[in-house]
Order: structure tokens, then C-alpha cells, then sequence
């Protein structure tokens, strides 16, 4: 058995598994640390972007073709790309994805890559998540490319990842590493292509592969429809612990039950908890936002189309009832809204 490790950051899992005769590969996450690099993306032409200066040195002046694509822009002091954003997907050096005959998914936030696989590299194989996670999944990729498709997509030069010139510019773009594998976001085609292999699996549901593997899937209580994975042969019982949690909130509680006698065991997203609590940190946003309101102002969430989301909407109603605040509106903004919100009354 051989693990390797795909995803450049932690944050962005990403492994695969290789037994004698089959490679099985461990979520898909998508690594989106890049997009602060880029410029913003404006719905409209704002003088203030539109005038920004190019940024430039007279070494980088003096490689040949650099000034004609130069699209560094200066912002509040920092050097970012004027360019269409771009995200880094699995790292493919070290496998070829159309080997893989396995990929499972353990919650919707580690399946955003999933099309860049599927759709672009020769995969044939078969693909495993919960209901809740397919579902839950389609809409965070949909409302990505929404957001990235309404707006003009803008080329201005490549020149910008190549090493000579990456070495010219300022931290932290001299520090980037694999910036030629970065990809544009994908379509909305690709998006529905990619959910339509996936393959539908319920809770300690018991999967026979070729009768070679056979896959179980765990509650792991982290978020609607997410799990761990369990990987049997005839002499080997490997366990894979993605994101979990064992506080008892809206997800099915944690299942530890067969993790048990594992001959491996595969962690992701460990932390050291509880070093914040997240109940302290609640009762100040609500304080904040009671304030913010009371004062005339408004307020603005930033916050993923689902998981979190429907905690911070219980938990505001509630305060803002005791609160006497119950005459301020809440809108959920995003293309996605309305599909979140009754998947939420499904699964939830």
C-alpha cells in the first residue's frame, strides 16, 4: 500500500490510496488561496480600478516582451495580477488521474476539483458520496462559476508565471510555487457532468469493489451528508477521518464504532480543540451585530450557501427576538439561495 499526498495545502486534502491492484483516491478538494493574488472582478467600470498604475521594475523591463503583457497593478501597496483568476487544482505529477479507479468524497467542501478530473484528464472510474454531499456539492460549484461568468473574462498576457519573472516581484507572488498548473474556474457544463458520476451512497451502506475493496461510509458529524471512510481488503483494514466533529449539532453524530482495529489510519483536518470557543465567539458577533444595527447600520456575512450558514440563522433569530430586533430583515444573497435553503429543509 502507497499514500500520496496531491494537495499543496492542508487546507485542500487531496491523497490517493494505492493498493496492489486498485488506486484510490481521498477527496478532491480545490485549493482557492490563489484567487488573492488577482485583482477584484467588477460588475461595472469603476474609475478607481480602471486607472490603476501598472507596476513594473527596470529589471523586469529588460525581459524581452515583458512590458507589452505587463498586467501587475498596484494596489494600496501591494502588487497583484490583472488577469482572469485562477485556482490550483490536484497536483498531477505524481499519478495520472485516469489511472484512479476510486474517488471518495467525504463532504461537499472537498469536492470542488472534481471537475478538472473528471472532465479533463481521462477518468473512467467510479466516484462515491452521501446524497446530502452531491446535492450540497452542485450548489457551491454552480454559484462559483456563476459568480465568475457574469463578469468579462480578461487576458492580458501570461508572462506574469514565468520564474524570471516571479523572482522580480515583491512577496508574496516571488514565493509562489506551481503557478504554470494553476486553471481558470471551470463551466457550468462541466459542473453537471461531474455530479452526474457520482454515485449515491448511504450511511454504513456496504460497497464490494470488483471483490477486491469493500467501502463503508461513517457519519464523522462535521456537516450535512459528511463521512469517513472505511477501506477493507483481505489483509488490510485502512480508515480515512476527514473533517469531524463530536459536538451535537444539526449532522448525524460522529460514527467511531468501526474505526476501531484499523491497520492504518488516515487523519485531515486535525486540530488541537478546543483553542477558541466557538460559543464565546458567537455571543460577541451577535453583540456586534445588536449594536451595529441599533446605531442605523447594517450588516454583511460573508458566509458559504450552506453548513454554517443555517447555525448563524438559528442562533440570530433567536437573539434578535430577545433582542427586540425582530423588524430587521435577513436576506440570503446568492444564486444558489432558494435550491440551499430547500435541500436545507431535506437533509437537515
Amino acid at each position: 500500500m502507497k499514500l500520496y499526498s496531491l494537495g499543496r495545502r492542508s487546507t485542500a486534502p487531496c491523497m490517493v490510496l494505492q493498493f496492489k491492484e486498485t488506486t484510490v483516491m481521498l477527496d478532491c478538494a480545490l485549493d482557492m488561496s490563489t484567487l488573492q493574488h488577482f485583482t477584484p472582478l467588477s460588475l461595472v467600470n469603476d474609475e478607481n480600478t480602471s486607472h490603476l498604475k501598472l507596476w513594473t521594475t527596470r529589471e523586469l523591463q529588460d525581459i524581452e516582451g515583458f512590458s507589452s503583457q505587463n498586467n501587475l497593478k498596484e494596489i494600496a501597496g501591494k502588487v497583484f495580477i490583472e488577469a482572469q483568476p485562477e485556482c490550483c487544482p490536484p497536483e498531477d505529477c505524481l499519478l495520472d488521474f485516469s489511472t484512479i479507479d476510486i474517488i471518495l468524497i467525504s463532504n461537499y467542501h472537498f469536492m470542488l476539483a472534481l471537475p478538472y478530473i473528471t472532465q479533463h484528464s481521462g477518468f473512467k472510474g467510479k466516484i462515491y458520496a452521501t446524497e446530502p454531499t452531491i446535492q450540497m456539492g452542485r450548489e457551491l460549484m454552480l454559484e462559483m462559476v456563476v459568480y465568475a461568468e457574469r463578469v468579462p473574462r480578461i487576458s492580458k498576457g501570461e508572462m506574469w508565471r514565468e520564474r524570471e519573472v516571479l523572482r522580480c516581484l515583491p512577496s508574496p507572488l516571488c514565493d509562489l510555487k506551481g503557478a504554470k498548473s494553476w486553471r481558470p474556474l471551470y463551466s457550468k457544463h462541466d459542473v453537471k457532468a461531474a455530479i452526474s458520476k457520482i454515485q449515491n451512497v448511504g450511511y454504513s451502506e456496504r460497497i464490494d469493489l470488483y471483490g477486491i475493496l469493500k467501502l463503508t461510509a461513517l457519519s464523522s458529524g462535521f456537516c450535512v451528508g459528511s463521512c469517513n471512510w472505511v477501506i477493507e481488503s483481505d489483509y488490510e483494514k485502512v480508515s480515512y477521518v476527514s473533517c469531524s466533529s463530536t459536538f451535537t449539532t444539526h449532522p448525524l453524530p460522529m460514527d467511531q464504532s468501526l474505526l476501531k482495529s484499523s491497520d492504518a489510519l488516515i487523519l485531515t483536518g486535525v486540530t488541537e480543540a478546543p483553542t477558541a470557543n466557538p460559543d464565546a465567539m458567537l455571543g460577541d458577533f451577535c453583540n456586534n451585530l445588536a449594536t451595529t444595527l441599533k446605531n442605523g447600520g447594517n450588516v454583511l456575512v460573508p458566509c458559504w450557501p450552506s453548513g454554517v450558514l443555517y447555525d448563524l440563522f438559528e442562533c440570530l433569530y433567536s437573539y434578535m427576538d430577545n433582542a427586540s430586533l425582530t423588524s430587521i430583515p435577513f436576506y440570503f444573497i446568492s444564486p444558489v439561495a432558494d435550491s440551499s435553503l430547500a435541500y436545507s429543509n431535506i437533509f437537515c
